[in-house]
């Protein structure tokens, strides 16, 4: 039998495993384009050029302060290639060094270490700027700044809202609720209090059919956010999309939602990748270092993967969980309950919440579907047979028990990096 080598992305050094070649539809890959050859110039002329809205020197003006927003630990964003240019012109302008925040916009996810800091923006500007963490939990950190349409409070990091200058970074990429990431994102989920994304998470939005990967239009979740970052306001946005290797291939700057959606266009006509039909297993991982080191996480490569698994098929998922589970709220929200059907009725019956709770509401999705086999060094095997799926030694295994399961007709889609591939079938 002739086998197809395929490295999926996996912690920080990948896993290579060895696959049936007769059976295996892909790799499944982001399609390849152009790594901009100098991603800092592109960012600096980004801002001088954006899209609509002034360039970020003249809307800087007269500021006296600026409050700039990047993401957390488990996105990938190249923050230095962004930062550099952007702090040249702010200071420029005349906002100082000293009044300009760099504020983490961690959402709900736990704060920041000094080390991880200097790992996403390097030790001069660690050292050269404050450097600060949201904290979604402390109700009191945050001004409400309205409510939307559907009743969602939009009670907002009160240092974002202060600032005289609003700025939000970031990475587009697809994302299992809110279709893309970045643009609003950054603001809501990414300095919004629990409050705000327990209602925004919450099983009226999330259960909607639009509410998934790669979905703007008709999406109750992006819609919402959108409508609160309105309401809490930005200035200027700078955002990339990056390739499989995660080298910058494109830049836009401006406007919240109009360079945001450029920035989707971009990303929507090279993250999708199809197949003739569904297939009976699908083997994926949740895209490597830092996406990979939570089962919290973790799920996003679940659920990316949807489109093209048959009903009752499977997901063979390697993700390396070197950090474990997740929150205690999570842990919790997977042990309290003996299948997740109850957690479904639970929560849809409104006498029960737990933060984090919405992440579970993604596996039952995914549960629905297919069965789930999860290959990892980082969790035994009992604590993953707790999570509602099946634990397996290796790759290979699961994959020659999966077909042995479908027979000898079974197909097998390899994605080797996750949640930023769009998978879909033809037609």
């Amino acid at each position: 039998m002739k086998t197809l080598t395929v490295t999926l992305d996996y912690g920080r050094t990948g896993l290579t495993v060895e696959l049936p070649a007769d059976r295996v539809v892909g790799p499944l890959a982001i399609r390849d384009v152009p790594a901009l050859e100098h991603p800092e110039q592109a960012v600096a002329a980004a801002i001088e050029s954006p899209i609509g809205a002034p360039a970020l020197r003249q809307i800087a003006q007269g500021r006296s302060d600026a409050c700039i927003l990047i993401c957390d630990i488990t996105r990938p964003v190249p923050n230095r290639t962004i930062l550099r240019p952007l702090l040249k012109v702010l200071h420029e302008a005349g906002v100082p060094r000293e009044r300009t925040l760099l504020l983490i916009a961690t959402g709900l996810h736990r704060p920041s270490t000094p080390a991880e800091k200097e790992e996403m923006l390097g030790a001069e500007i660690v050292a050269g700027y404050r450097v600060e963490d949201h904290h979604g939990t402390r109700l009191q950190e945050h001004t409400l700044v309205g409510t939307t349409a559907r009743g969602i409070p939009g009670w907002i990091d009160s240092r974002y809202v202060r600032a005289d200058l609003k700025i939000a970074t970031g990475l587009i990429e697809p994302h299992l609720m809110a279709g893309y990431s970045g643009g609003r994102k950054l603001i809501c989920p990414g300095v919004a209090a629990l409050e705000t994304v327990r209602r925004w998470h919450g099983p009226e939005l999330l259960e909607h059919p639009n509410a998934d990967c790669g979905i703007l239009e008709g999406n109750p979740v992006h819609e919402e956010n959108t409508q609160i970052a309105r309401m809490a306001g930005c200035d200027f946005i700078v955002n990339v999309t990056l390739d499989s290797r995660r080298q910058v291939t494109s830049v836009v700057a401006g406007d919240m939602e109009l360079a945001f959606l450029e920035g989707v266009r971009f990303m929507d006509g090279i993250c999708r990748a199809a197949v003739r039909r569904p297939v009976e297993i699908v083997v994926t991982s949740s895209a490597g270092y830092p996406l990979d080191t939570t089962f919290y996480q973790a799920v996003k490569g679940l659920t990316g993967c949807l489109p093209i698994v048959k009903q009752g098929g499977t997901i063979i998922l390697a993700a390396s969980l070197t950090e474990g589970l997740g929150s205690p709220e999570f842990q919790s929200a997977l042990r309290d309950h003996p299948s997740l059907e109850v957690f479904m009725e639970r929560i849809l019956g409104k006498d029960y919440f737990v933060m984090d709770q919405w992440q579970v509401e993604e596996l039952a999705k995914v549960r629905r579907k297919a069965r789930v086999k999860l290959v990892s060094d980082g969790l035994p095997a009992d604590v993953l047979s707790a999570c509602f799926v099946e634990p397996a030694s290796s790759v290979e295994s699961a994959l020659a028990e999966s077909i042995a399961d479908y027979g000898p007709g079974a197909q097998v889609a390899v994605i080797p990096k996750g949640p930023y591939v769009l998978p879909t079938v033809m037609g």
